[in-house]
């Protein structure tokens, strides 16, 4: 004998509800993929551009390159630039300079009158120099720029290296220059008394060939 049973299933009204939703939702996010896809939804951020590792010898002056480009327009009265300085020792990162419409440079510690302003917005420049380097301003220098409505992006670092003497490439490239310079100076001089020799010499010349025609005149009479 076989028995036969029915079974009934009760499906509350959550999940029917929750059906429409999901395929809501579905849709949604293709909508979402499709736009992102075609260009017409594009996510900005801002690009920002450093010279990375830097040496400078203690006591001289120093440009930190920051430079950015960012997917809005440049507007100057809403661009925002911050410089932080890690040190190399570790310890909490230092507030170094403000930009906001105009400079805000460092009112104590130990940047204070040691950072000026080097950049162009327009230009998509926001470096920075700092005067008469210390030994203890070695480490990491960090530049962020907020352009709204492009706020969001890395930051830029470089690394500062402070040194008591040039380097080796340094001084090679500094005697190289120097050498051009004074082997420049010497061969237009050089040049400039062969000049002068040689008009002297044309002088002489035709100082020479003038006795000869005034003898000659009166042989002719």
């Amino acid at each position: 004998k076989v028995s036969s049973r029915v079974g009934l299933v009760f499906v509350s009204p959550g999940l029917l509800l929750s059906r429409p939703m999901s395929l809501q939702r579905f849709w949604f996010l293709a909508v979402l993929t499709g736009l992102s896809g075609s260009g017409v939804l594009q996510v900005s951020g801002i690009r920002i551009y450093t010279s990375g590792n830097v040496e400078a010898v203690n006591g001289t002056d120093v440009r930190l390159k920051c430079t950015f480009q960012s997917s809005a327009q440049i507007n100057p009265s809403l661009v925002v630039v911050s410089w932080t300085f890690r040190p190399l020792a570790g310890g909490q990162e230092i507030s170094l300079f403000h930009y906001q419409q105009q400079p805000y440079p460092p009112l104590e510690g130990i940047f204070r009158k040691k950072i000026l302003w080097a950049g162009d917005l327009m230009g998509g420049d926001a470096s920075i120099i700092i005067r008469e380097v210390k030994l203890t301003y070695n480490g990491t220098y960090i530049c962020q720029v907020k352009n709204p409505p492009d706020v969001h992006g890395p930051v830029g670092e470089i690394q500062l290296r402070v040194v008591l003497t040039a380097s080796f490439s340094d001084l090679l490239i500094l005697a190289v220059a120097i050498g051009s310079t004074i082997g420049c100076i010497v061969l237009l001089l050089v040049i400039s008394l062969c000049c002068r020799r040689c008009r002297k010499r044309q002088r002489l010349e035709g100082n020479e060939e003038s006795p000869c025609k005034e003898r000659k005149d009166p042989a002719a009479w």
